[in-house]
């Protein structure tokens, strides 16, 4: 499997990279940080110009008619720079209502969110232990085939200023997704301050109407994608911080000579250089197999937990390599390291990856 970005892959990720590292910088990320919304709408204004925010979206609703392999290469520039924009979110949810809904919803959803018009989230994530491919929320049909939601949903990321909420229920017929105002009052919203410093919300559905998308499979078919969109932020997360450790410790003299030079610091950097490359590989395959249809098996959990256990450890040897400064919630670097944890107990942690892994593999061992 080749994993060589063609032509255009590259332009759009050196695009993406211009845009984010002119546009993200510290003090930038600070002042968004310090605002209500926590939200940079100056950079989400011109990543729609530019086409990146509806890379992923077919043509006919102003998208750019390229693959989720273009969407990850965006994602992971937007990581090295942990620009504060609600991307993975909105171009994943306009995806599933281009999927999956109505004319109607595709042009009330899909076409404003590629020109960056409005955001959107999705709600796939509940309280405690769970295979988010198996939620305990509930959505009921009544006689005249309208839908209400019951239960709750946790950290929705940028519910508070999302038009739109794609949002995973299970049926009496199995699942589905659902498409849900958060605006309506059946909908309680409670926002919250997460890791990043970023506004997430636990969302309370009582008896919210809703419409419905999809059955069948389209829960693991956004599950799936969401995974693979966190996998390859984080892939730039841990990139850029390796990026930033780099420059520190070539520059940051000891004993007469750069600490880069030390052993123990240099072997630190090489481990990793190493978990990097092995989430990035992992990452390629899944978003490779997502995009030419090919059943994905096990790749997107494999690439999943590479991103969470992985991406947690080179966030953490970076910011160690900064000694004392690393540890100032203000420098640089830090950033990463909370970027690197939230994205890593998203959907999860490592030993919920596994567990859901090892079902996989004991069910296709068994069959």
């Amino acid at each position: 499997m080749d994993f060589t970005f063609n032509e255009a892959q590259t332009a759009i990720g050196d695009l993406a990279a211009n845009i984010f590292a002119q546009r993200s910088g510290i003090d930038r990320v600070k002042a968004v940080e310090a605002s209500d919304e926590r939200i940079d709408r100056d950079l989400w204004r011109e990543l729609a110009q530019a086409g990146l925010v509806g890379i992923a979206l077919p043509d006919e609703f102003g998208g750019g008619a390229m693959g989720f392999i273009e969407l990850c290469v965006v994602l992971e520039q937007q990581g090295r720079c942990v620009a504060p924009v609600p991307l993975w979110e909105t171009a994943l949810a306009a995806a599933a209502i281009a999927q999956f809904g109505t004319a109607e919803q595709q042009r009330m959803f899909v076409a404003p969110a590629a020109a960056g018009e409005i955001f959107l989230t999705v709600g796939i994530e509940e309280f405690g232990p769970h295979d988010p491919t198996e939620p305990t929320m509930s959505a009921r049909e009544d006689a005249t085939g309208s839908w209400t939601l019951h239960g709750t949903k946790a950290v929705v990321p940028s519910a508070h200023v999302a038009a739109g909420v794609v949002v995973s229920a299970v049926t009496a017929a199995g699942t589905g997704l659902f498409l849900v105002d958060p605006a309506d009052p059946a909908v309680h919203v409670q926002n919250n301050e997460t890791t990043t410093r970023a506004i997430a919300a636990n969302m309370t559905f009582d008896a919210a109407p809703a419409q419905l998308l999809a059955g069948g499979d389209a829960v693991n078919w956004l599950v799936d994608r969401v995974e693979v969109a966190l996998a390859a932020l984080q892939v730039g997360v841990g990139a850029g911080a390796v990026e930033q450790a780099v420059t520190y410790l070539n520059g940051r003299e000891q004993f007469g000579r750069p600490l880069a030079t030390f052993q123990a610091v240099s072997h630190q950097l090489a481990d990793c250089y190493i978990d990097l490359e092995a989430m990035r590989v992992t990452l390629w395959q899944a978003a490779w197999m997502l995009t030419n249809g090919a059943a994905p098996g096990t790749a997107v959990l494999v690439a999943k937990w590479w991103a969470t256990d992985a991406g947690q450890r080179v966030v953490h040897r970076t910011q160690h390599v900064h000694g004392g400064i690393g540890v100032d919630t203000d420098y640089p670097v830090h950033r990463h390291l909370l970027w690197g944890k939230q994205i890593a107990a998203s959907l999860g942690g490592s030993s919920a990856d596994l567990a859901r892994l090892g079902a996989q593999l004991a069910l296709g061992a068994a069959s």
